[in-house]
Parts: C-alpha cells; structure tokens; sequence
C-alpha cells in the first residue's frame, strides 16, 4: 500500500490538503482534509500493512496521471522519404511528461507502419507499466483495419477505442468525400455503442480551405452527436481555430489543441496550445470541450507552398505537461481548466471510467509536482512508482 499524506489534491478541482491513498493498482482513500493525528503506524499495526510506503506530500500538488490521447508509438513520419521514419517511443520518453495513459495511432504511413504493429506496441508499453489504447486505420480512407472493417475492430479488440486519424482538409488525405467521412463516423459510433467503447473517431486537420466542415455536415445533417469526433491540430492557424472555436461554441463540438512544436519554425498564424486554451475559454468555449495532445513522436513536417517537404521535426509527449503549465503560468489559466484537457476531459471522450481523476474506485495514476514551480517530480502509474524525486525507478526493456 502507498499513503501519499499532507499533499495538496487537484482531483483535477481543488480538493485542498489532504491524504491520498493507492492500494495496489487503484485509489482506495481520499481523506480531506488530512487527519490531524497521524495513523500511519497504527493502521499499519491494525490492518498489517508491513508494505506500506508513505511519500510525504508537504510543498506539492497531486494530479491524476496525464492522458495523451495521440501518440504515434510506432513512430510516424516519412514524409521526407525513408530516412525521416521517427523511431518508435520508448517508455520514459512517456513517464517523465506525467504521462500513465496513451492511446497509439498511425499517421501518414499505413504501409510500412502497421495495426498489427501498433496492437503489439500498445500491449508492449502496457507490459512495461503505463495503460495503452489504439485508434484503428490512419490517415488513408478506405480505412485500414485488422479485422477489415472499423466496427469490427472497435467490438472484436479489446483495445480499439475509435478510428483515426483520419485525415481532411490536407493535401496528405485522401481526399474522402463527406459521404465516405459520415459512414466512417458512423460505423464507428454504432462500434462503440455495441462495445461499451468510446466510438470516438480522431481527425487529423490539416491546413486546406474546407477547415471542419465536414464534422458541421455530420451534426448538422446527421443524428450522430459531436462527441464521436475529436478534431486534432485545431491550433495550427488562426483561421481553423477560429472555426473550432464556432463549432464547439454553437454545434457543442470539441476541440483538441497539440502541444509539440517546432519554436524556431511556428507559422506567423500557429497558435500555442497554452495560448489557445486561454482563447477559446475567453471566448466562451466550455472548458469541458477541449482537450491537450502531444501528437507525440510523429513527425512535424514543414512543407513549402507548393507542397514540396521542406523540413522536419519530432513530436514530443514531454510538451503535453509543458503546455498545461504554460498555461497557468503565462496565459493566467487556472490550474484545474488547464489540467482538465489533460486528464478528466479525454477521460470523458474516451469514456476511461477509471482515469482521469482522484478518488476511489479510480486507478493509481498520479502525479506530484512541486508546488511552487509546478515542475514534475513524481510519476505513479497504476499503483507503481516510476519516477520519484526526479529519478526515474523504471525503464522500458531495451533502455540503457
């Protein structure tokens, strides 16, 4: 058993000054306030908890472990040909960001990367101590799939949560037409409703004119409600996420703004995530509508204006914390708006009942930042320590 006592709890609202306790791999107790008598030794005589570890929480914050809700585990990339595949992720390149919780997708390449491979990455990292989910298909429409068709990867596979990132309004998709785009939303709605799952479809926007008028088409003129579609890469130019901002405000649509970027490269129009949060809440967007990926270890293309590759960066899933704190600490947003696109938000959407929280019943996923800097210095995941006081305790299998 692990007692975490006199910490402040942002569950991810305020909770205040208390004890949070983990017994094997969920929460069993939350006690605020802390009891003023310490009955540590008492309960470990009484119940005989011979194991019991205490962290003293005094000086930081406890979190619900972050969930990245756009992870390219396998890799992505290869826009500039073969020699710019990015590798594969490894664990701590997930743990050190606060991370205890990904879902996997394939991107551009759904040849050479595979759902096959991204099934075998996804029970790998959960095997190496993190919860792991996966989209089915990548950006291709007919959608590639492991079972040949999207509802049946979303009944039949334990870890299909939804399909994507099903790509629009970028010179890289392909080109679906809003007929083919409905059925995909469909069929993955009907998926999950048979499954218990999310049925959640993941939409890489790019940069095109069209912006996201596909997903207006699908509340608009279908009976499938905006919460089975997740557009990612809102904040890549004001334009588009002026439009996101017009659909979640009046069609109750959501938003997901990506945190990596490339700070030597931004467009003159490319928003920050911490800046958009900030935005979009001003402007009236409920706070429980947007959500904060990394697009982790995918690649950050640059292309010029005819298209040509012109460039290349990695996605980093250590950005997801960097932008919630830029949040609070540059843009003024509260610590709990700016920790819920992180953790209850995605929950909700993913339909995670046992992430995204602090409170019994829900798994061991925590975080301890120092209070006063609000930097990462513990990172729990599912009851396990695996970075504490800035050490990291446990590394992926084939890690130095």
């Amino acid at each position: 058993m692990l007692l975490i006592k006199n910490i402040h709890i942002y569950a991810p609202e305020d909770l205040g000054r208390g004890n949070l306790w983990i017994e094997g791999e969920r929460i069993v107790r939350v006690d605020v306030p802390a009891p003023e008598e310490d009955i540590t030794e008492k309960l470990s005589e009484i119940c005989g908890l011979p194991e019991l570890t205490v962290i003293d929480g005094t000086g930081k914050i406890a979190i619900p472990g972050m969930i990245d809700a756009h992870v390219h585990i396998l890799g992505g990339g290869g826009e500039g040909g073969y020699r710019t595949r990015t590798p594969e992720i490894v664990l701590t390149d997930i743990t050190k960001g606060g991370v205890t919780t990904v879902v996997g997708c394939l991107g551009t390449d759904g040849t050479t990367r595979t759902m096959s491979n991204l099934l075998a990455k996804a029970r790998g990292l959960e095997e190496e101590g993190i919860s792991t989910y996966i989209y089915t298909g990548s950006y291709q429409v007919p959608v590639r799939t492991l079972t040949g068709h999207v509802m049946d990867d979303v009944i039949l596979i334990d870890k299909v949560v939804g399909c994507g990132e099903i790509a629009i309004s970028d010179h890289r998709s392909s080109q679906p037409t809003a007929e083919e785009f409905e059925r995909i939303v469909a069929d993955t709605r009907v998926g999950g409703i048979l499954s218990g799952k999310a049925g959640l479809v993941n939409i890489h926007m790019g940069d095109g004119p069209r912006q996201i008028e596909y997903l207006r088409q699908v509340v608009e003129k279908t009976e499938i409600p905006p919460q089975n579609m997740l557009p990612t890469h809102m904040n890549r130019k004001k334009s588009l996420f002026e439009d996101g901002v017009d659909y979640a405000k009046n069609l109750g649509g959501y938003m997901d703004l990506t945190t990596s970027f490339d700070a030597d490269h931004m467009e003159e129009d490319e928003l920050r995530a911490c800046t958009g949060l900030r935005m979009a809440l001003e402007q009236g967007v409920p706070s429980s509508h947007i959500t904060f990926s990394s697009d982790g270890q995918g690649s950050l293309p640059m292309f010029d204006e005819h298209g040509n590759f012109a460039g290349l960066g990695v996605g980093k899933v250590t950005s997801l914390f960097e932008e919630v704190r830029a949040a609070v600490r540059e843009e003024g947003v509260s610590l709990t708006d700016a920790l819920r696109t992180v953790t209850e938000n995605p929950a909700a959407l993913l339909k995670l009942e046992r992430k995204g929280g602090l409170k019994p019943g829900k798994d061991g996923d925590v975080v301890l930042l120092e209070e006063k800097t609000l930097e990462i210095d513990t990172v729990i995941a599912k009851g396990r320590l695996m970075i504490q006081d800035r050490k990291v305790l446990v590394k992926g299998t084939f890690e130095n």
